[in-house]
């Protein structure tokens, strides 16, 4: 039987067994945005060219300098004509001389057509076009050929776009906080502005640690594993627009990781390190964070569940888990949420509906967030099963399935929401 998301929060295991109840997804969430509120503040916004601000979030309102289109003009190949002209069985109007983009065009007269191409400005004393396919003949006859044309009966405003049909010079054309994609910044270059006002990308040192991690490429002894953490994370910063400053692989030395970060961490905006965060006997991001305002606590989330977060010598500071899907899951949860919502940028992840291809079951207690594969009938297959680690079945998902809290099993066909990836 599939249960429901009660009222209120959930019930927590943890609770039950006297420890520390786990956190919620929405309050961490909000604690991250809390944390980060100060890369918003008015000396982190700066002026840049439109080719080098794709991907940013604008810092402020953007009003339209000029009406879109600036004048009335043309949707069509075709004739210029006034409608009153042409009575409903059609006329023959005498053509004048073409009007092609970019001129400026005398008035039209009375029972006269202008051969007009699309874009160009419509002749004062016209109000329609009639297309050249409607006309006969229908083509144009040759400049300074004069002759007549025989159009069809056409209402005012036909194929007519109007001054300031798309925005009117002083409204708002874009908002605070937009993510500056393809249309916004061609929107922004219609509007002839060559610069905007955008949010600093900000600066993140990525840490891994592990004494059991190596890097790619090196010999890999017995017992150890290859760091995939850190890829995987630089890369989902990157793409979300960060400046990333990769540290390497710290051992699990807390004295080494502290000074690691005191020497590499001057001038970042963020620390971001994987793994160390959890109750074990060897925890060194937690260990290295002692005498720091950093809490180390459970999300109500699988994976990802154990969470660091506070400032060290005040740069803000988040820990995620050391298992790849969880270090993944922890940023798109959180950090990319809060960036977006503060900054922008990154676009936020598009939500969507999906039925499940099969069953599930889920930690009542929990969040879970399963990768999945969405389908071209709106299906969406789970990739995998819930173990943190699997890192195949994430390169072979486009999506994160979403199964909220309270609910423990969802049959095949039932709905979920799923985060475009």
């Amino acid at each position: 039987m599939t249960s429901h998301p009660p009222h209120g929060h959930p019930p927590d295991v943890h609770a039950r067994h006297g420890r520390e109840p786990a956190r919620s997804v929405a309050d961490h969430a909000a604690a991250v945005a809390a944390l980060l509120q100060g890369l918003r503040t008015a000396g982190r916004t700066e002026m840049l060219p439109l080719g080098q601000a794709l991907g940013r979030g604008l810092a402020a309102d953007v009003a339209a300098p000029v009406s879109l289109p600036p004048f009335a003009n043309s949707q069509m190949d075709g004739y210029a004509v006034r409608s009153s002209d042409i009575p409903g069985d059609g006329a023959d109007l005498g053509v004048v001389t073409p009007v092609p983009a970019g001129s400026t065009p005398p008035a039209l007269k009375p029972g006269t057509a202008a051969p007009i191409m699309t874009g160009a400005v419509i002749p004062a004393g016209a109000d329609a076009v009639v297309p050249i396919e409607r006309a006969v003949p229908d083509h144009f006859l040759q400049p300074g050929q004069g002759g007549t044309v025989t159009l069809p009966a056409t209402g005012p405003g036909t194929y007519v776009r109007y001054a300031g049909s798309d925005i009117a010079a002083g409204e708002r054309a874009l908002a605070a906080g937009t993510c500056l994609g393809p249309a916004q910044l061609g929107l922004l270059a219609a509007l002839g502005m060559a610069e905007v006002p955008v949010y600093r990308a900000p600066t993140v040192l990525l840490v891994t640690t592990g004494d059991e991690v190596v890097e790619p490429g090196r010999p890999l002894p017995p017992g150890k594993i290859y760091d995939s953490n850190g890829t995987l994370l630089e890369a989902a910063m990157k793409q979300a627009g960060l400046t990333v400053r990769r540290a390497g692989i710290s051992t699990d030395n807390p004295e080494e990781l502290r000074t690691l970060l005191r020497a590499q961490g001057r001038g970042a905006d963020l620390i971001v390190t994987t793994g160390g965060v959890s109750k074990g006997a060897y925890e060194v991001v937690r260990q290295a964070m002692a005498g720091q305002p950093v809490d180390f606590l459970h999300v109500a989330m699988q994976p990802g569940g154990p969470q660091g977060l506070g400032t060290f010598d005040d740069v803000p500071f988040l820990g995620f888990p050391g298992n790849p899907v969880s270090c993944l899951v922890s940023f798109e949860m959180f950090l990319r949420p809060a960036l977006s919502g503060l900054l922008g940028a990154p676009a936020a992840r598009l939500p969507l509906r999906a039925r499940l291809a099969h069953a599930l079951t889920s930690p009542g207690p929990k969040h879970q967030v399963r990768r999945g594969s969405l389908q071209p009938g709106g299906t969406v297959r789970l990739e995998g099963g819930e173990s943190s680690h699997l890192m195949h079945a994430l390169a072979g998902s486009n999506v994160l399935v979403h199964v909220p809290a309270g609910v423990t099993e969802l049959a095949a066909g039932a709905e979920v929401e799923v985060w475009m990836l």
